[in-house]
């Protein structure tokens, strides 16, 4: 769906609810942008020639932002916010018009206001909204739907308004089926905002000043890459599940006894991790032999993004099922509905303990209207194919890159959830921090959003809609490409293969912007170079300065980090 629709007499009209305002700049010709075949030029429909109506200016909004929102309430690029007053599909546009490539918003699933989502979600709205206590179908043929997406044994449904509820949740139900009350997660975790939550996400409670309570373990993350055990381990699968045996040991021997195992299924905030092949089995059969439940985390991951599979732990083989699964995020596109589903034992014994479990706005008929229109158009326009396809797609992009720029460490990913792990030295896999923080605000002037996060924030997340095509991977890629032969240049990094290759017009576009970003990094050299938000730099002021030999140099990995999520 283009952004822009076209009437009968072919002039372009904006949606409604928008004001006519100032034309956008016309596209600039193929030629000059390298064409639409090559994927080099910007996106279809990479202007706008209409504003959205505002009730404040972006200085008002800010202001008053500043006034009435909590101070820790962070927003994406703190020096420059972006305004944004309208999306569609893949691309997000601000106040003036200007379009983004979303290449991170694994809420919008399906795409940003998917006409049959807010169809679904208008007509629902305009019949009937009431609490989950009165009878209704739109409940349980939600609930049979999502249940016939999972291996048989998980087929009751508890639903939530977010992934932190039904994360809480799942914690409550594992310690009512266990009887006990330690979880074991994973180093670099994050499974939601709540206070329950904070204490089992190493992500939050190590960055903050929160102490890691006695009844929850951490084991080492699966990491093949950079961590303990890696990938010319002969069994890295086993040797990252024998941590768990070792914790599930530790543990009882001191006279506790374990709840749950909780995992992201692929692990986004800690930097789009693969588990190995057999790792889940592997602690699975651990965990049930001390008693607990094995609880795959899919809030981030679900819905067919992996491609070939619906779920992301179903990649791990038909001999692997956990026993609780917690979803949402991408499970409404955007409508706040999460869900839990588990087995009818655990659900008996949840329910065995007397306690009623009711959620005012749970399971509502609008919320499971929007949830079935989003697994509708999910097979209906064939988005988990799509995410094969163009995944597969993006990757090779990216493993060219790779072979090109030494800043590329490792691509990792299936479907569409990509990582791109940045390092300044390839055997010592010396994170690139500060280059990626970078990269992101570079980006962002290309009109790309991307994010970075993992341990070090050194790693480029790619998470988008559904909808994503091969044109927008092209255009992603290639906007990387150019940031990263400038920064490369500009920092004294070779590029391998294609140093030489440059034409009289890149040579002069790369000596611009070392001259560029030389007078920002010297002329600012008095600004506090911890303005950060978000995990990323404010600006390239605190992100460059002048090395040895005149060359540019970024701090390095060790400057403090804030979190993003």
């Amino acid at each position: 769906m283009p952004p822009v629709t076209s009437d009968a007499q072919g002039k372009r009209t904006p949606p409604r609810g928008i004001t006519r305002g100032k034309p956008g700049p016309p596209r600039q010709s193929q030629a000059r942008e390298g064409g639409a075949q090559t994927g080099q030029g910007r996106p279809p429909g990479a202007w706008h020639p209409a504003t959205m109506c505002e009730l404040y200016s972006k200085q008002d909004t800010l202001a008053l932002r500043g006034k009435h929102i909590g101070p820790s309430c962070k927003v994406f690029f703190a020096s420059d916010p972006i305004k944004i007053v309208r999306a569609q599909r893949q691309y997000m546009f601000d106040e003036n018009g200007e379009q983004y490539l979303d290449c991170i918003n694994n809420v919008a699933h399906v795409g940003h206001c998917h006409p049959e989502v807010v169809k679904a979600a208008l007509k629902q709205m305009e019949l009937l909204n009431t609490n989950s206590r009165f009878l209704h179908d739109n409940i349980v043929e939600y609930a049979k739907r999502l249940s016939a997406t999972l291996p048989e044994k998980l087929s009751v449904c508890y639903f939530t308004n977010s992934g932190s509820e039904a994360n809480d949740l799942a914690l409550r139900l594992a310690q009512q089926f266990t009887g006990h009350q330690d979880v074991i997660t994973l180093d670099h975790a994050y499974h939601g905002h709540l206070s329950s939550l904070i204490e089992i996400s190493p992500y939050k409670f190590l960055k903050g000043k929160d102490v890691k309570k006695e009844f929850v373990h951490v084991a080492p993350t699966p990491d093949t890459y950079r961590g303990k055990y890696r990938e010319d381990h002969e069994d890295p699968a086993r040797a990252y599940a024998d941590e768990v045996k070792k914790i599930i040991e530790d543990a009882q021997s001191s006279g506790r006894m374990i709840a749950a195992f909780i995992a992201e299924s692929m692990q986004s905030c800690g930097g789009q991790i693969i588990p190995p092949a057999g790792y889940f089995q592997k602690v699975a059969e651990y965990i049930h032999g001390a008693g607990g439940v094995f609880i795959a985390d899919e809030v981030q991951v679900g819905f067919g993004r992996v491609g070939k599979h619906f779920w992301s732990f179903q990649m791990h083989g038909e001999d692997f099922a956990p026993d609780i699964v917690t979803m949402g995020k991408s499970m409404g596109n955007g409508h706040p509905v999460a869900c839990v589903v588990t087995t009818k034992e655990i659900a008996e014994a949840f329910s065995s303990s007397g306690m009623e479990y009711f959620n005012t706005y749970a399971g509502n008929p609008v919320s499971c209207a929007v949830g079935l229109a989003v697994l509708d158009v999910i097979e209906n326009e064939d988005l988990q194919e799509n995410a094969t396809r163009v995944g597969n797609f993006l990757t090779e992009l990216l493993k060219k890159q790779k072979a090109k720029h030494t800043l590329i460490g490792d691509i990792r990913g299936i479907g569409l959830f990509i990582g791109i792990d940045l390092v300044k030295d390839h055997q010592k896999r010396t994170p690139a921090t500060a280059e990626a923080q970078h990269i992101i605000y570079k980006m962002k002037e290309k009109r790309v959003l991307l994010s970075a996060d993992g341990p070090h924030r050194n790693v480029l997340k790619i998470k988008p809609p559904m909808c994503f095509t091969e044109e927008d991977a092209k255009f992603m890629v290639h906007q990387l490409d150019g940031i990263l032969t400038v920064l490369e240049e500009a920092t004294g990094t070779k590029t391998e293969s294609v140093t030489s290759e440059n034409t009289p017009c890149e040579t002069k576009m790369l000596k611009e912007a070392h001259v560029e970003l030389l007078r920002d990094s010297t002329t600012n050299s008095k600004e506090n170079p911890s303005r950060k938000r978000n995990g990323m730099y404010t600006d390239t002021h605190s992100l460059l300065s002048q090395g040895p030999g005149g060359l540019l140099q970024l701090p390095s990995a060790d400057a403090p980090q804030l979190m993003m999520v």
